[in-house]
């Protein structure tokens, strides 16, 4: 937690930053690694440029839909993507994310920062298990980023 309303997390990837932020944006790969592996990813909506929509729905094993939705705010291709965020479950609770892709060593470090409107709304999400759903999607986001032929 970098202040009462932000979250910070940091991964580096074995892989060129192009690609990194390619797979981001790849709306044929983000059901693939997006999500805890327990549920079903759908991308309803994808359009990446700014003022474009996006929308993903997961599903679990007993049908329960989870839709989340955002708009992109800025679009740098490989480095910087910012987007609006919100769980339908929890209307109202917006947050804009940034992620941002650093070359370093022909690897590339992404910094993903979560600024909620509220460290109230900060804190509901972490005890929702945001930390944990986090690490899940960068681990399988790395594993099939591992997998791709280069």
């Amino acid at each position: 937690m970098t202040s009462d309303r932000e979250v910070t997390m940091t991964r580096v990837f074995d892989a060129p930053r192009e690609e990194v932020f390619r797979m981001t944006i790849d709306p044929t790969l983000v059901p693939e690694w997006w999500g805890p592996s327990t549920l079903t990813t759908m991308v309803d909506t994808m359009d990446v440029r700014v003022g474009g929509k996006w929308r993903y729905v997961q599903h679990d094993a007993e049908g329960t839909e989870h839709a989340f939705h955002g708009a992109y705010l800025e679009v740098d291709p490989p480095g910087r993507l910012v987007y609006t965020f919100e769980y339908e479950g929890m209307p109202g609770d917006v947050m804009v994310e940034t992620a941002v892709f650093e070359e370093v060593d022909g690897k590339t470090m992404m910094t993903v920062t979560d600024l909620f409107p509220s460290k109230e709304a900060r804190d509901a999400s972490l005890a929702a298990g945001m930390e944990a759903g986090a690490r899940e999607s960068m681990d399988r986001f790395a594993r099939l980023l591992a997998a791709r032929p280069r």
